[in-house]
């Protein structure tokens, strides 16, 4: 009597399968992610930038908003020098890793420095306006982009771009 079980092949296809799966939902999964940090850092530039415009109307003095490479900050006019802010909500903010931004004022790009200006490339006044601007935020391989439009008013709106669609 013999017994039936699986031959070599038969269990090399199967792993090879399996393998495959895995590779497709990994992918899967670190694309998503991908997007989701995209998407996460963008809302926080748009909340922040709009919180420091409030800020700068109810306590009746300007705040600067500065970009690097690396990150965003903001600072205050304080004894003829601009000083970032340390220690709460407008405190200096990285970019994740591989994030690039494109800054954009009056249809002109703004070059973007590995570390920060001495004068912010930005301003919310004390009157409630802002600086207007365009940046838009992508990470290297998505499809998707995000981008933040600050209007003379003090509005900061934030839209999805898709650039397959351009």
């Amino acid at each position: 009597m013999r017994t039936r079980g699986f031959t070599l092949i038969e269990i090399l296809v199967v792993m090879v399968i399996l393998a495959v799966l895995y590779g497709a939902v990994s992918l899967a999964i670190a694309g998503a992610s991908g997007e989701r940090v995209l998407a996460r850092e963008a809302e926080r530039a748009q909340t922040l930038i709009a919180y420091a415009c409030e800020r700068a109307e109810l306590s009746g003095r300007d705040i600067g908003l500065s970009f690097a490479q690396s990150g965003y900050r903001f600072s205050r006019f304080e004894h003829e020098v601009w000083t970032s802010y340390r220690g709460e909500e407008l405190r200096p903010r990285s970019w994740p890793e591989n994030l690039s931004a494109l800054l954009t004022r009056d249809g002109q790009r703004v070059a973007l420095a590995a570390q920060f200006p001495d004068k912010p490339q930005l301003l919310c006044y004390a009157s409630g306006e802002l600086t207007p601007f365009q940046m838009e935020l992508a990470l290297p391989d998505l499809a998707r982009r995000y981008r933040l439009d600050g209007a003379a008013d003090g509005q900061v709106a934030l839209a999805s771009v898709d650039v397959r669609a351009r």
